[in-house]
């Protein structure tokens, strides 16, 4: 399938030297990134993402509460 796509001149020059360096082409380079980016995800990818926000920090509790800050309703 032909898809057309309105791209800034300067992105595409940036990606062209990009699949260049690759060793590829721009149109490859858009294909491979899109297979990528509807591929369904895999498990082991999902669990490293997830290890990665845990290991920042992010998710993490301020605990441990008491009785009435856990029935506390915003």
């Amino acid at each position: 399938m032909n898809v057309t796509l309105s791209i800034d001149d300067q992105v595409v020059a940036r990606a062209r030297r990009l699949a260049a360096t690759r060793g590829t082409s721009l149109n490859q380079l858009i294909r491979d990134y899109l297979e990528d980016l509807t591929r369904p995800g895999d498990v082991q990818s999902v669990i490293d993402q997830l290890d990665d926000a845990w290991s920042g920090g992010a998710g993490r509790s301020r605990g441990p509460w008491t009785r009435e800050e856990l029935h506390e309703r915003s």
